[in-house]
Parts: C-alpha cells; structure tokens; sequence
C-alpha cells in the first residue's frame, strides 16, 4: 500500500521525503501513519524499479535534497495498484488508500471497487451478527458492547458506501444525458 500512497501524491507532483510523508498524514490521516524508516526504503525500491526518478531543482543552494518524481512505469504501477481489488478482501487501509486516489479512475471503476467493497463489509456484518447471537451469553458486557460497535461502525460504513455509489451512478447518468444533447444538437 505503500508504494500506491507514494506514486499517487507523486503523480501530484515531484517532492521530497519530508514533503511526502507530511502529505501521506494530510491525504490518509490518523488511520494510517508512515515512519521514515519505511518511506525511504520505499522511495528507493521505487527508484531501482524505476517508477521513479530523483530530480534535483535548478538553483537550489545549500543541503541537496533528493526530489522525487514519478516515471511513466510509475504511472503505469500506480494504474494496476489502485485497480486491484483483490487485495481489498478485509484490509480497511487498504481500501482508504486506493479511495484517496479514485479521482485517477474511470466512474465504471470506482463503482466496481465500491461495490466489492460493500460485499466484503456486509459479510463481516453477518459474521458479526452471527457471532454477537452466539457469544451472547459467554461473554461480558465489555465484549458485547465491543462486538456491538463493531457491527454498527460496519453497517455505518456500507450507508457511506451505498451514498456514494448511488453518487456516481447519477454522475454517470448525467454524463451520458449531457453527451447524448451534445450528439444530437451536433447531428
């Protein structure tokens, strides 16, 4: 997830490790949070990949600070890690990383990935709901109380999904409406 986090904001534009991993917190927030001590063994593994490059700013004076730059096999690498969906299968982080960069995505994507995603979290709900009625009566009120926030966060997050899905479909929709005036006033 990693390697995705870096090459998007990099597609941003070309910035150093201090400026990168000060954007990661900004773009990912509390839930997911990068040392250097694994940004920069990621900046060079990207680099020997060669998704990217080190770029040096002209009339930069003082310390030289490794700037780094996306390559067009890091866009490429970028384009297959956001896509993948398989890995989505219980990583939460994994979905908010790829969500932070579904701007870069066609619509029919993006729904696709949603929609997964929503079937992953409606069978931890089930899971959930099946364990709560079985553990009922084994467990304490902490527990119950534990299982119980869990389930509702689960059912709050597939709301959150189903809005946005139901979002781009009607963006979708108006897209294609506001294609189809624009073929038909042309012809």
């Amino acid at each position: 997830m990693l390697d995705l986090a870096i090459l998007g904001l990099l597609k941003e534009g070309s910035m150093h490790g201090y400026q990168l991993k000060k954007r990661l917190a900004e773009t990912l927030g509390p839930f997911w949070q990068v040392s250097y001590g694994s940004l920069y063994p990621a900046l060079k593994r990207l680099q020997s990949q060669g998704a990217v490059e080190v770029v040096f700013p002209e009339g930069h004076v003082g310390r030289r600070k490794n700037v780094y730059r996306v390559t067009d096999a890091g866009e490429e690498r970028f384009s297959r890690l956001v896509e993948e969906a398989a890995a989505d299968r219980d990583d939460d982080n994994g979905f908010r990383v790829r969500l932070a960069f579904f701007r870069y995505l066609k619509p029919e994507t993006r729904i696709g990935l949603m929609e997964r995603r929503r079937a992953v979290l409606q069978a931890r709900s089930a899971d959930l709901k099946e364990r709560l009625a079985a553990y009922r009566e084994r467990v304490d009120s902490y527990t119950l109380s534990l299982m119980r926030h869990g389930m509702d966060s689960t059912q709050h997050d597939i709301r959150w999904l189903d809005d946005m899905i139901d979002a781009e479909r009607k963006a979708v929709r108006h897209r294609r409406r506001r294609a189809a005036t624009k073929e038909g006033a042309s012809s």
